[in-house]
């Protein structure tokens, strides 16, 4: 990490893994938000590091990645040939998976649990395949607050005969009030990272800010964002990066492919760690 440059993306990316740092060490909060791509492609092992060494402090996701997150737990594969199954109608009809997830959000709807905390849940209830890959359970076994913000009608679960609409709001809608509670503590230090999500999760997090801003007086303020993804988009440079720090903070986009970014910080944010404990 010290071979990089101290030009462009590479000073971005380095004031990025001290900004996490240092909101771990004074207790503030680090947001990270995720979107599907980042379970299909290997990562949650190291989200599932973060979590653990308690550098994440809430984890937020879109319903696609709470889906890939359970079937690769369940039953170790999560991906389709979305092309070939769109052709007769196939894609995303997977049994299981529907019945299983839609079973779980009304299991929550009635004892009043967001979607995160049904999702991880049904996976402590069931035999796993993969019980150390779930992003979901880590969270919850950590006591740190995961929450899954749906998008009715853009998941595959949302196809399946038993999917309840009101099931889905009413846990989900539980889970934007909890990310909400969540961000107070951003401010003066802490970081919101966004992985992936290109429009769902933008979205929730600039309303989810506006509420905490709201009742706290206009705060939380000066904390660090940034978004990572492969391509830049709109929402993610307006409702992410540029907007929220418009009162103090900084924000950055750093455009690469989640499989080489997310381990770079991943590490850089170790190695970050482990010489503040040796410098102390």
């Amino acid at each position: 990490m010290r071979s990089l440059p101290d030009v462009l993306v590479a000073r971005d990316f380095l004031r990025l893994a001290t900004a996490i740092v240092r909101a771990a060490r004074a207790n503030r909060a680090v947001v990270v938000m995720m979107g599907g791509h980042i379970v299909k492609t290997g990562l949650s092992p190291l989200i599932i590091d973060l979590i653990r060494q308690g550098i994440i402090t809430h984890l937020a996701m879109n319903g696609s990645a709470a889906i890939h997150d359970y079937e690769v737990a369940r039953w170790g594969g999560t991906s389709e040939d979305v092309a070939s199954g769109l052709r007769d109608g196939t894609f995303g009809m997977a049994d299981e998976t529907g019945r299983e997830l839609n079973a779980a959000f009304l299991l929550g709807m009635s004892n009043r649990w967001g979607m995160g905390e049904s999702v991880a849940r049904a996976l402590e209830s069931r035999t796993l395949a993969h019980p150390d890959l779930s992003v979901l359970l880590a969270a919850q076994r950590a006591g740190v607050p995961a929450t899954v913000h749906a998008a009715l009608g853009a998941e595959i679960i949302h196809q399946h005969p038993d999917a309840n609409g009101a099931a889905i709001g009413d846990t989900s809608h539980r889970d934007f009030r909890r990310l909400a509670g969540s961000l107070p503590a951003l401010h003066d230090g802490g970081v919101v990272l966004n992985l992936g999500s290109a429009v769902i999760m933008p979205e929730v997090f600039l309303k989810a800010l506006t509420i905490a801003r709201n009742l706290g007086g206009g705060k939380p303020t000066t904390f660090t964002t940034c978004d990572m993804d492969m391509v830049r988009h709109y929402r993610p440079r307006v409702n992410v990066v540029q907007r929220p720090t418009l009162e103090g903070g900084e924000g950055f986009e750093i455009t690469g492919h989640h499989e080489i970014m997310v381990p770079l910080l991943s590490w850089a944010v170790r190695d970050l760690m482990q010489n503040d404990h040796k410098g102390s």
